[in-house]
């Protein structure tokens, strides 16, 4: 099911300073910042060779990322994405393997416009899952 890494996320208090730290030790490549306030954070995403990082702060009152934040003020990794070939297939052999998928249970549009779900870490030792259709 799963095909390659898609990006690593990490939640940042301050994504302009985050980024300024990737790009001065780095010398990166960073996307413009874009909110998505249907997701409830703004985000960077920094181009490797063979993936992406995604750096994330919340945006309004209501972000999910907001309590992580609380609990690790400095930031720190929030989730992987991985690539999968069709979402509602991979879908449905999650939901036959009974795993809990978070939201709505179903594929929403994701911050590069292409169909997403997240895994519940119970599920998966520890680690929030993201899919992202490819």
């Amino acid at each position: 099911m799963l095909k390659r890494l898609n990006h690593v996320a990490i939640v940042v208090p301050d994504i302009k300073e985050a980024s300024k730290v990737y790009k001065t030790n780095f010398n990166a490549n960073i996307s413009e910042p874009k909110s998505y306030p249907e997701h409830g954070v703004t985000v960077v995403f920094i181009e490797l060779e063979n993936t992406k990082i995604e750096l994330m702060e919340p945006y309004g009152e209501d972000s999910p990322i907001k309590k992580f934040l609380e609990k690790n003020p400095h930031g720190g990794m929030h989730h992987i994405c991985m690539e999968v070939e069709d979402i509602n297939k991979s879908l449905d052999s999650l939901n036959n393997n009974k795993v809990k998928i978070l939201g709505t249970g179903k594929p929403v549009k994701g911050s590069h416009n292409k169909p997403i779900l997240f895994l519940h870490p119970k599920e998966f030792c520890g680690t929030l899952i993201e899919l992202e259709e490819e």
